[in-house]
C-alpha cells in the first residue's frame, strides 16, 4: 500500500481498472476518493475494498446506479451480499462445466460416431440460459429470495425434458403474443388480459420452485417489473411501448 494512498494510476495499475474508468466513477459519486493538497486524487484502503465490490457487482450483470444504492445502503452487508454472489459463481462454474462436456460429447459424437441422447444434447444449453439469466437477475434475486429459493428454482430448470423446455420457450412466446393481443383491447381487466396472466403464472409456476407461488407473489412480481429497466426494455421492445405497465396493470386487476 502507498503510504499516502493510491494515485489513479498505482489503483489502476493494481486492479486492471482504466484510470478514465476511475475518473468516471468518481464522477458519479461510486467511488470518490480524498483530494490531496495538490488536489490529485488519493485512494484509501476502504476505496481499495469498494472498488474490488464495484467490480464483483458489475461482473454479476449490476448496472453502476444499482450497484451504487446497494453499496450504500444503511441495511447493507457486504458478507452476505457476497456469500450471494459466490452461490451464483459456483452455480455459473457448475454450468460452464455441463455446457464444456456437452461440447466435448457432440464433438466425439461427430468423429467418432458415438451416440447422443437427446437429453444429453440439450442439458447444456438449458443450463447456458440458467447461467445467462443468473449473470443478468441472479445477484437481485438471491438477495430477495435467498440462496436455497433460486438454487431450487435452478434445479427444477433442470430437470424438465427436452419436450417440456421446448413448451416453455414456446409458452414465453406466447405470452408476448398474448400480451400484444390484450393491448390492443385496451383493458387491462378484461378476457384477453386475464388469458394473459393465466398464461404468465403458468410460466412463473415453471420457474418457481414448487409451492411458491402465490397471486400476491405474482402482483409482488409485477411491480418489481417496473422497477426494474431491464424487465421494461424486454417486454415493451418485444410487444410495444407501455407493455410492460399493461402487463402490470392486467396482473393486478386478475391475478
Amino acid at each position: 500500500m502507498v503510504s499516502k494512498g493510491y494515485t489513479p494510476a498505482q489503483l489502476a495499475q493494481l486492479s486492471g481498472v482504466s484510470v478514465r474508468t476511475l475518473h468516471h466513477y468518481d464522477q458519479i459519486g461510486l467511488l470518490v476518493p480524498a483530494r490531496r493538497g495538490n488536489g490529485y486524487r488519493s485512494y484509501s484502503p476502504n476505496d481499495v475494498a469498494r472498488l474490488q465490490q464495484i467490480l464483483l457487482y458489475r461482473d454479476m450483470g449490476l448496472e453502476l446506479g444499482d450497484i451504487a444504492q446497494l453499496l450504500d445502503s444503511p441495511n447493507y452487508d457486504a458478507a452476505t451480499t457476497l456469500r450471494s454472489h459466490l452461490a451464483a459463481l459456483h452455480a455459473r462454474r457448475d454450468q460452464l462445466d455441463t455446457l464444456i462436456a456437452t461440447v466435448e460429447k457432440t464433438i466425439t459424437s461427430l468423429e467418432d460416431g458415438a451416440t447422443m441422447t437427446d437429453e444429453e444434447r440439450f442439458e447444456g444449453l438449458r443450463r447456458k440460459a440458467i447461467n445467462q439469466n443468473e449473470r443478468d437477475f441472479g445477484a437481485e434475486a438471491r438477495a430477495r429470495y435467498g440462496d436455497a429459493t433460486i438454487d431450487a428454482a435452478n434445479a427444477k430448470l433442470l430437470r424438465l425434458t427436452q419436450g417440456e423446455w421446448t413448451d416453455l420457450m414456446e409458452l414465453e412466446e406466447a405470452i408476448k403474443a398474448q400480451l400484444r393481443a390484450a393491448m390492443a383491447t385496451g383493458d387491462p381487466a378484461g378476457a384477453e388480459s386475464a388469458k394473459l396472466v393465466s398464461m404468465h403464472a403458468r410460466w412463473l409456476q415453471a420457474h418457481w420452485p414448487d409451492g411458491t407461488y402465490s397471486p400476491a407473489a405474482h402482483r409482488g412480481m409485477a411491480e418489481g417489473y417496473l422497477a426494474d429497466q431491464r424487465f421494461i426494455a424486454y417486454y415493451d421492445d418485444a410487444c410495444g411501448n407501455g407493455a410492460t405497465q399493461f402487463l402490470h396493470d392486467a396482473i393486478v386487476a386478475n391475478a
